[in-house]
């Protein structure tokens, strides 16, 4: 029996790994040769075992959730009230702070998504699917509060609450793939798939990935352009440094909730494989 028609844990003990840089797979039958590709499927052979991810995962949790709550709050309370407001947009452009960081999630999340669907698809670990259906709803929340803030924003300084343009209908097509994603994942796993569909739908939803970060280049839209780049900004340096604490916090944040919604659903399964065994016995 494969490894993709098991639970879980059923899975883990029935699947060895040798440390060997010369690997092989027993389900699989063959050899990895390349050093570097065998070190690296030993690293994410490891870490797709449970008992060592929630080895790491327990600790990890409270502290992204704790560290990440801290920084927004500290970046919200500076965003309010240490930063003067924008000379055309006024006290509107504070939304930023919000803004910036739910869009860079909402596309980071089906980005995460579909590497963990990646995984899914090259080495058949169960936990690489857990972790997309873990990274899904964060990130289908994060594109709808970048819709919701973006909304707000816009009905101040374009004077209506919505526009077709490149950029919000892109992302607005990003929230109902997300969505989509989510009702095919639990459709297939209710009919007992073996996860192959929804993970190649994870992939190949990357193409509005470029889209959304090139719309306001390729059409001449209401949205503004690209404001924060890797080496410089279009906005003041008195107005911009709170974004460096909502930002990372938000980003610390989105990986305790992945983190917890993982340790939830491995203790879930835990226990269906042991009422499947106490049932078998």
């Amino acid at each position: 029996m494969s490894g993709r028609h098991l639970g879980m844990w059923e899975y883990c003990a029935a699947s060895t790994v040798s440390a060997s840089p010369q690997l092989r797979f027993p389900r699989h039958g063959f050899r990895l040769r390349s050093p570097l590709w065998a070190w690296s499927s030993i690293v994410i052979h490891a870490l797709a075992n449970p008992a060592r991810f929630l080895k790491l995962a327990r600790p990890l949790t409270p502290v992204l959730l704790g560290a990440g709550a801290l920084l927004v709050l500290f970046g919200a309370w500076a965003g309010l009230t240490q930063t003067p407001p924008d000379y055309l947009q006024k006290d509107s452009v504070r939304i930023l702070y919000i803004h910036v960081p739910a869009a860079t999630l909402g596309m980071g999340g089906w980005a995460a998504l579909a590497a963990a669907c990646l995984a899914y698809l090259v080495w058949r670990h169960p936990l690489a699917s857990l972790a997309a259906r873990a990274i899904a709803p964060a990130g289908a929340t994060f594109a709808a509060l970048c819709l919701i803030t973006g909304s707000i924003w816009g009905r101040p300084t374009w004077g209506t609450w919505w526009e077709w343009d490149g950029r919000l209908t892109s992302m607005l097509l990003l929230f109902f793939v997300y969505i989509a994603w989510i009702a095919l994942a639990r459709a297939d796993a209710d009919r007992g798939g073996d996860g192959r569909v929804p993970a190649l739908f994870g992939v190949a939803g990357t193409v509005l990935l470029p889209i959304i970060r090139y719309s306001v280049v390729w059409w001449n839209t209401l949205h503004q352009g690209q404001s924060i780049g890797l080496t410089s900004s279009s906005i003041d340096k008195s107005m911009l440094w709170p974004l460096f604490f909502t930002a990372p916090g938000f980003a610390l944040l989105f990986g305790g909730v992945v983190l917890m919604r993982m340790r939830a659903m491995l203790a879930q399964q835990k226990v269906e494989a042991r009422l499947r065994r106490m049932a078998a016995a």
